[in-house]
């Protein structure tokens, strides 16, 4: 093989090539020609490893640059960027504060050993030192939150509630069983299974988007059930779900396997130390494949009890209700393993977790609690951080009958809230209910409420660092979609556009919400939401944009197709090479001939040309543009060739106006426009 072919293939000057081969271990002279084509074949694998080895020691250098920003950033303090921070506060505030991508905070809670959700609460000290890995400094609040601190004692108190007590007080209580595992792998059709109802057929999309509380009865014992959703959207849902639980029940598809949102579900189970049980799903399938989906398992520490392993893994099949009786076993022996802890005093007042919470346009503000400890009645005063929120008006069980009392355990839907209160609030009943702070008229509540705020400011199209924004109004039937909407939303990070919810809330889209959107050119996002009648005849009027939604994952679809829209168009310019004039040949119709050597890369046709030229006098240095051109077409000796690397001489047809001199240096490039799409990490679309 000639050497200057198999530099042409590795696309690289002959001469550089035969000046690296004694580095490779190839004894080869300055003066060779021809190459035997078993040595050509070592040299080009030869050469793929040390360019494979370049781009990691430059992979290495980059990451050293960046941990000398950090350490330089440390010892300069003032240099920071300063951020105040509350004593604690969510991940997604502190992502928020900063302006980095929620999943971007996350990883550097993991890198800091701690494992948490996006509305999971953090103290000072932890935040300060992930404000300063991504280059703020960190100063407390001169005002401690008073809802931080009320909330801290909220959850104090539970835990004396639930744990706390005198052990004669305590008497067994129903497990609570909390269901989880990836999207599309059967755990509401399982929980259908259990219960022999069909909850899964009215979900949109055959995907849970609430939370859901149910109680099933196996042998005289009661079991609570927690439904959790399984779409990644729902992280902070299925994170709840776990803290209120004792056992949980992991779902795996048998012909899916263990898949992104399984292993988080394993993370929180093991975050909340929670007994679990396998259940190996769809089994009925013929491409079902336990043994492999075991394996799996066993990777992650996981190792079932039929390999010599602790993991409880029962096959189950709840399309073909097999087995169901058999979990349901395991879960009563594994409560009964763990009864010592799975008690609570039902004669204490009642104290519990809101797993749900909407505004129902009939009933009005709706919770649904899980009774944790002591027993809730109609009539008890309702308090959540010490705040009186009303009063029980009435109880309803899981399957919609009135409830005279709900003992530990019990989830029931509640009547009689002031306002809809947080999913994760703790709900409980005071001993002396005149302790409770009444809620003033004009306290603002961090709780999204009924109604937007009215815009006052002129619509803004870009944003201060100069953004195209997208201006939003959410509004959904229930907080917990709400929240898992906004958790969407905040993933959403990117150099040119960006997404602002100017307003959100719980209930039906309204006038007001029509006017705002008008104002500040929004779009109105309705999640199981639909706007009244004078609602929708305004926004027809205003010709605004109401959009209605059943599953999230197209909303947020939609959001990223409105923001792709809004791209500007980016020009990608390509360098391509150098080529130094050595000869004049002839004038032609549209510039010239001439001839000379590609002095590094390469030149194709059509390509685009920046013509530069030393100025008499000057250094070689200073040389200047003098104008521009194009390829027309490239030749060597006879041919017509596409492409000209580096250390070849050519001929070159030059289309332009400037007329070219002998020594001029002409650089190649392309330039092309494109339609730039919009990547957002960490975000699975199905």
């Amino acid at each position: 093989m000639n050497l200057t072919e198999l530099a042409r293939r590795l696309r690289v000057d002959p001469d550089l090539l035969r000046d690296k081969l004694p580095e490779l271990g190839f004894s080869i002279g300055r003066r060779a020609i021809k190459i035997d084509p078993r040595v050509a074949q070592q040299i080009v694998d030869a050469w793929g490893e040390m360019r494979r080895r370049e781009r990691l020691t430059e992979k290495v250098a980059e990451q050293k640059r960046e941990q000398e920003m950090r350490e330089m950033r440390k010892l300069a303090p003032d240099t920071m960027k300063e951020i105040r921070l509350p004593s604690v506060l969510s991940v997604r505030d502190l992502a928020s504060k900063m302006e980095v991508p929620v999943p971007r905070l996350m990883q550097e809670l993991m890198k800091n050993g701690i494992l948490a959700s996006m509305n999971e609460r953090i103290d000072f000290d932890t935040s300060a030192v992930l404000a300063e890995d991504l280059g703020f400094r960190a100063l407390p609040e001169e005002k401690a939150a008073v809802e931080t601190a009320e909330t801290a004692a909220s959850q104090d108190r539970v835990r004396q509630a639930v744990e706390g007590e005198k052990t004669e007080a305590l008497k067994p209580r129903p497990p609570v069983v909390v269901v989880m595992g990836h999207v599309d792998h059967g755990k509401t059709r399982l929980l259908d299974a259990i219960r022999s109802t069909h909850v899964m057929e009215t979900e949109a999309g055959g995907i849970t988007q609430h939370i859901g509380a149910y109680q099933v009865e196996r042998n005289g014992r009661q079991l609570t059930f927690i439904d959790t959703p399984g779409h990644e959207a729902f992280t902070v849902m299925r994170s709840r779900g776990a803290k209120v639980a004792d056992i949980a029940i992991l779902v795996v598809a048998a012909d899916d396997g263990v898949q992104p949102q399984t292993k988080e579900a394993i993370n929180i189970i093991k975050s909340a130390r929670l007994p679990f049980i396998v259940a190996l799903n769809k089994m009925d399938k013929p491409d079902a494949n336990p043994d492999r989906v075991k394996g799996q398992l066993a990777e992650l520490d996981l190792v079932p009890e039929d390999w010599g392993g602790k993991t409880v893994v029962v096959p189950v099949s709840a399309r073909a209700m097999t087995n169901i009786d058999k979990l349901l076993d395991m879960v009563i022996l594994t409560a009964d393993v763990e009864q010592d802890r799975i008690r609570a005093n039902p004669d204490r007042p009642a104290i519990g977790t809101v797993i749900e919470s909407h505004v129902d346009p009939g009933a009005g503000p709706v919770a649904t609690v899980l009774v944790q400890s002591g027993t809730l009645r109609p009539g008890d005063t309702l308090g959540v951080r010490g705040v009186h929120e009303g009063r029980v008006r009435s109880m309803q069980d899981w399957e919609g009958k009135m409830a005279a009392k709900a003992p530990p355990s019990m989830p029931v839907q509640i009547l009689g809230w002031k306002e809809a209160p947080a999913v994760g609030d703790i709900m409980e009943v005071p001993a002396d209910p005149k302790t409770l702070r009444k809620l003033k008229s004009t306290e603002t509540s961090s709780r999204a409420t009924e109604e937007v705020a009215a815009i006052k400011h002129a619509p803004a199209e870009t944003s201060e660092d100069g953004k195209r924004v997208l201006n939003l109004i959410v509004r959904a039937d229930v907080l917990g979609s709400l929240e898992a909407i906004l958790g969407m939303l905040d993933t959403i990070r990117h150099e040119d556009v960006a997404v602002k919810v100017i307003g959100k809330g719980l209930g039906h889209i309204t006038e007001t919400d029509v006017l705002n959107a008008e104002a500040a050119q929004a779009v109105i996002m309705g999640f199981n939401a639909r706007p009244n009648a004078t609602a929708e005849s305004l926004a027809r009027d205003k010709n605004v944009d109401v959009r209605e939604y059943s599953i999230i994952y197209r909303l947020f679809e939609d959001v990223l197709a409105e923001l792709r829209k809004m791209l500007p168009s980016e020009t990608i310019v390509t360098e391509l090479g150098q080529f130094e004039v050595l000869a004049l040949f002839r004038k032609s119709d549209e510039g010239q001939i001439v001839g000379g050597k590609v002095k590094g890369g390469k030149l194709l046709p059509k390509a685009k040309l920046r013509v530069k030229r030393l100025p008499a006098g000057r250094q070689a240095a200073e040389m200047e543009y003098v104008g521009e051109g194009e390829i027309g077409a490239l030749q060597i000796g006879r041919s017509d060739v596409k492409e000209v690397f580096g250390g070849q001489e050519c001929g070159l047809q030059f289309k332009g106006r400037v007329k070219l001199e002998v020594g001029d240096l002409l650089e190649a490039y392309t330039e092309e426009k494109k339609a730039r799409d919009l990547v957002i990490k960490g975000i699975t679309r199905r």
